[in-house]
């Protein structure tokens, strides 16, 4: 069964940097869009942070990340990373890794769009 598990989280003061890592187990997501997104505390929607394309050539952030984050894909290790620098807290959040496996190329940024999803992997930034 196709699964994706992240890990990498953690707590970190303002400033620091952290790294995710997503690992696909399987089956391969090499050819497909990848997606981080993140959900702040309960009552909050889950929100897109990064996408990169099938072969790392196109990468999209949402505004509140640009600048600071850097997603990118090993594909030989079927993985893809989150680098986040100069954090925040309003960065914390449960971080899931998703995987789009429509025919689209697009980087995709809506939830209903990406059919395999982590558990998530709590990041907590102390201010």
């Amino acid at each position: 069964q196709a699964r994706l598990v992240e890990s990498g989280g953690g707590l970190v003061q303002a400033g620091g940097s952290l790294r995710l890592s997503c690992a696909a187990f399987g089956r391969t997501f090499n050819n497909n869009v990848l997606g981080w997104f993140r959900q702040a505390p309960v009552g909050k929607e889950r929100d897109f942070v990064a996408g990169i394309s099938w072969n790392g050539g196109r990468t999209t952030y949402a505004d509140s990340v640009k600048g600071r984050f850097t997603i990118s894909r090993d594909n030989a290790k079927n993985t893809v990373y989150l680098q986040m620098n100069s954090l925040k807290p309003e960065d914390t959040a449960v971080y899931y890794c998703a995987a789009d496996i429509s025919v689209s190329t697009s980087i995709r940024t809506g939830v209903n769009e990406y059919e395999y999803w982590g558990q998530g992997t709590q990041v907590t930034v102390s201010s």
